[in-house]
């Protein structure tokens, strides 16, 4: 089921995308030359950004595992990007076949690929639409059809926060999308940092990205903690995601890492 929000935007292959940047990152084929010239002059800056995104990919596999290992079926994963297997609900449904995942993004390519890569599994959605709008989210036939506000559901944020101003009000979005969710609802978030590297390496990744369609806000691990506020941090709490429950050792390279992630839940 894939549902389009009137109001989303059209495609803009003139400028850089963040969601085809990170595509590019991860070494995926869809994205353009614009893309892909953006995110080798951040590469340039910090070689460091490429085993980010793969972490931060990792994160995403073994958090959604873990969600689910714990009971929770129903999966809102916002700001899904362009599909890179396996997939949320992939990593849900090796574990329980029965979860029921929808996605959201804003970004009018991801729609195109929804319904061959993400949708055409049963229970699963897609919804074009905006975290700044969370309105949009809650009402949509979509999420409605699919999940059940009065059990609980685990809202996947992942690098995204990190797209969205502090004049946006992020705290007051998650709010927003987490005010209706039943106890023992799991929120979880991954964001970019600059803690890890000079304030020139942020300074500079600021810069590509307001060229971008989105700029970016890199946060410290206090502003990250900051923003599950309402929820119970699990253990490990907020660290680097590749240091999240690692099924490896993490070596020295993991300790570059500029992406911070933890997983909360809701009493």
């Amino acid at each position: 089921m894939t549902e389009q929000a009137p109001a989303a935007a059209s495609i803009d292959t003139s400028r850089p995308h963040p969601a085809r940047m990170y595509d590019y990152y991860l070494g995926g084929q869809d994205n353009y030359e614009v893309d892909r010239a953006a995110a080798e002059q951040l590469m340039a800056a910090t070689p460091d950004v490429r085993r980010s995104a793969r972490a931060n990919r990792d994160f995403l596999q073994r958090v959604v595992a873990d969600v689910v290992r714990s009971g929770v079926r129903q999966i809102l994963d916002i700001g899904t990007g362009i599909p890179t297997s396996p997939n949320t609900h992939e990593a849900a449904h090796a574990v329980d076949p029965g979860a029921r995942v929808v996605y959201v993004d804003n970004d009018p390519i991801v729609s195109v690929y929804a319904g061959a890569k993400l949708t055409s599994t049963p229970g699963t959605g897609f919804v074009l639409a905006d975290l700044r709008d969370p309105a949009a989210i809650a009402e949509s036939e979509t999420l409605n059809g699919l999940i059940d506000l009065d059990e609980p559901v685990a809202v996947l944020l992942v690098s995204v926060l990190h797209f969205v101003a502090d004049s946006e009000d992020p705290k007051g979005l998650l709010r927003a999308l987490t005010e209706r969710l039943a106890p023992g609802s799991r929120l979880v978030i991954s964001h970019a940092t600059a803690d890890f590297h000079s304030p020139e390496v942020g300074e500079r990744g600021a810069e590509i990205y307001a060229r971008a369609t989105a700029g970016l806000r890199l946060r410290t691990r206090d502003e990250v903690v900051g923003l599950f506020e309402g929820f119970a941090l699990e253990e490990p709490g907020v660290v680097q995601v590749s240091h999240w429950r690692p099924e490896r050792q993490p070596t020295e390279d993991d300790g570059r890492v500029a992406v911070y992630g933890g997983l909360a839940v809701k009493s």
